[in-house]
């Protein structure tokens, strides 16, 4: 797919999906550049947020569908690689925000809603930021967006209690979301990692190449897809679970739900279920570079290789020891990756099957859903008053 011309790749529905997919790299450079930039406006921001009382800030990370996702990408990795002497990150979703507030957000918590959002016009991303601040007594708005034009950038833009970051390049024009996806986890793990800046521009240069390394190695992407299979499970553990969650995402979306899809973390699959599991089923094992969380990965792994019940069982893994002896991709000759950053050479793998999946069902990835009852942009949403 990513060596077929443009004209080709129009006629299949595919060109727009496709080139979404391979420009990742360069919008990951991009990204670090637009962090760069904005640089002294985020520790300004910050610092203003954390005056807002004692302890703990609260970061909840929101968005819903994919951007949700990007928050349970996030926070995990978070968590020990931010300073958790001032934050406490929570990934919540704006459909839970706003279907049950109280539920979600504690009023009397200082609070930073960082908000993900490809293009900013989904009604439970502005009801999100409406409900906390009314809601939370003490509160700040980063929005992360890919659109300038977008509702929430643009409602944002005159609110003092708000810093809106903006990624135009990766504002999608495909269905599903892809570089969206990958910029704003970069972007946001780049803001509260405490890593030096020079050693995030050596990772993220490092991802780029690796993105690129998909790029080339497109055939063994499609080696896995070679089979009569109609069933996709994806597993992880710690970050890589909301990339599990993703993934699959993005089979579900591109496939139109004719290939059924799963996801779970590592040990949580054996709990039920891997009764998802059988001979039509490709099972594929985000592997951790934590050495013990690794573990884990490998254990189910070797597990349904060995049950003999999946058709296939595929590890997506660095070379770092322990590997998955098994049918892989796997990434050899670099640095081993902390995962909020191996995130993302790892979800252009998934994103990369979904694609070849879509074609491969006979449907078209830039418009996967015939009857247009799914949309790019959610609609039919109904936004209830809430009176806090």
């Amino acid at each position: 797919m990513f060596e077929m011309d443009e004209a080709t790749l129009t006629s299949m529905g595919a060109q727009i999906t496709t080139a979404e997919i391979a420009q990742q790299p360069d919008l990951w450079r991009d990204t670090l550049e637009i962090y760069k930039t904005n640089l002294d406006a985020i520790e300004a921001f910050l610092a203003e947020a954390r005056a807002m009382g004692e302890g703990r800030l609260s970061v909840v990370f929101t968005g819903a569908g994919t951007s949700d996702y990007v928050g349970d990408t996030v926070a995990p990795y978070l968590r020990h690689a931010g300073d958790r002497s001032l934050y406490d990150f929570k990934p919540v979703a704006t459909t839970d925000i706003v279907s049950a507030p109280r539920d979600f957000l504690n009023p009397d918590e200082p609070t930073v809603l960082v908000s993900f959002a490809r293009s900013g016009n989904s009604p439970e991303s502005l009801a999100a930021v409406e409900i906390a601040g009314a809601f939370v007594k003490n509160v700040r708005f980063l929005n992360i967006t890919c659109a300038p034009e977008g509702r929430l950038a643009v409602e944002s833009a005159d609110d003092p209690r708000a810093l809106t970051l903006l990624i135009p390049r990766a504002n999608d024009k495909g269905f599903a979301m892809t570089g969206s996806y990958s910029c704003m986890t970069l972007l946001s793990t780049l803001i509260f990692d405490t890593a030096s800046l020079e050693q995030k521009a050596a990772w993220v240069e490092q991802i780029a190449k690796m993105g690129e390394e998909v790029v080339a190695r497109e055939s063994e992407v499609a080696a896995f897809l070679a089979g009569d299979f109609n069933r996709v499970t994806y597993l992880g553990s710690g970050s890589f679970v909301g990339l599990a969650q993703e993934s699959q995402l993005k089979i579900l979306e591109l496939a139109h739900g004719l290939v059924a899809t799963s996801w779970d973390s590592s040990m949580g699959y054996r709990h039920g279920p891997k009764s998802f599991v059988d001979d039509k089923t490709l099972v594929f094992v985000f592997m951790n570079n934590d050495a013990y969380t690794r573990q884990y990965d490998l254990d189910i792994l070797n597990e349904i290789n060995g049950d003999k019940i999946a058709q296939k069982t595929i590890a997506v893994q660095q070379d770092v020891a322990p590997v998955f002896e098994g049918e892989s991709f796997t990434f050899a000759g670099y640095d081993a990756l902390p995962e909020g950053y191996l995130a993302l050479p790892f979800i252009m793998v998934a994103q990369t099957v979904s694609l070849l999946n879509s074609v491969r069902v006979g449907n078209t990835p830039d418009t996967p859903s015939p009857t247009g009852t799914v949309n790019r942009v959610v609609k039919g949403v109904t936004i209830h008053p809430f009176e806090a």
